[in-house]
């Protein structure tokens, strides 16, 4: 998930540059970042900068006006990716039991699987969503499953592809599954087994554009991501969650977020922070 990281130093904006810098990051990315987090991104532009070899923030905001790709890597400057393996627990308790029966069944018909996780940051929570329906349902090594996992970073992304983590990222996993759906990595680091990334595909994806995907999910994962849009991007975001939606199927959000006012929007509250498509 991505959220602003503070730092105590950085090149001094004017309030007119941060206001600019925080409208490229609304415009390009949907973000939405308050006066109050200027300090934030201060302290962030300077590594940039100095990376650059820049000297100051007007040059740096010509560099944005001159190189399409430096707002890329400004959306990138701007978020610090935060990820765990089972995060929001009860998200997957809910998945395993309201969901997988329906998932299986659709297997044993012939029929496909697909859940989306958006926002997918170092991918902890596609690999999280693959492990467990593998655990699940049998079928699911040679059923016809995807978990896509999408971010705005390709760095972040990179990341998730290779798939290798620290043990104490593994923490949270239970010691018999670590041992079944990991692979020793060397270097005190564990690769996530070949039979879970088999499930599991990346792309780079802006929230914000275009979504190319063209057909629909069982379950969205969009978790501690909406929360850092203003209300008039989240009220735009909602229907084409429905809309990516199989009749039925689960929107997961994160313990802050949600969906409101929830009248007219097509989703009724099935738990905590998970909305189901009506």
């Amino acid at each position: 998930m991505t959220t602003l990281q503070a730092a105590s130093q950085g090149a001094q904006l004017s309030d007119a540059e941060f206001a600019r810098l925080a409208a490229i990051a609304a415009k390009e990315a949907g973000l939405s970042i308050p006066s109050s987090k200027k300090s934030l991104v201060q302290s962030r532009i300077a590594r940039r900068m100095r990376e650059l070899g820049l000297r100051d923030c007007g040059a740096y905001l010509a560099r944005l006006d001159s190189d399409a790709s430096e707002t890329r890597e400004l959306i990138s400057v701007l978020t610090t990716n935060v990820s765990n393996f089972y995060r929001e627990r009860h998200h997957f308790e809910y998945l395993l039991a309201k969901v997988v029966p329906h998932l299986a069944e659709k297997l044993r018909r012939g029929g496909r699987v697909r859940i989306w996780s958006a926002g997918c940051s170092s991918g902890q929570e596609p690999y999280t969503i693959a492990l467990e329906l593998l655990k699940a349902m049998p079928e699911a090594s040679y059923g016809d499953i995807l978990v896509l996992g999408s971010d705005i970073d390709p760095k972040i992304l990179r990341r998730a592809v290779d798939g290798v983590y620290t043990h104490a990222d593994l923490e949270p996993v239970e010691p018999a599954d670590r041992r079944a759906f990991f692979q020793a990595a060397g270097d005190g680091h564990m690769r996530v087994a070949d039979r879970v990334r088999a499930l599991v595909r990346f792309r780079e994806l802006n929230l914000h554009a275009t979504w190319p995907m063209k057909g629909t999910f069982d379950a969205i994962f969009c978790r501690n991501v909406v929360i850092y849009f203003d209300d008039e991007v989240q009220r735009r975001l909602w229907p084409r969650f429905r809309e990516k939606l199989e009749p039925g199927g689960c929107l997961f959000l994160g313990h802050s977020e949600r969906i409101h006012p929830l009248d007219d929007t097509g989703f009724r509250t099935a738990g905590v922070t998970i909305y189901q498509k009506t």
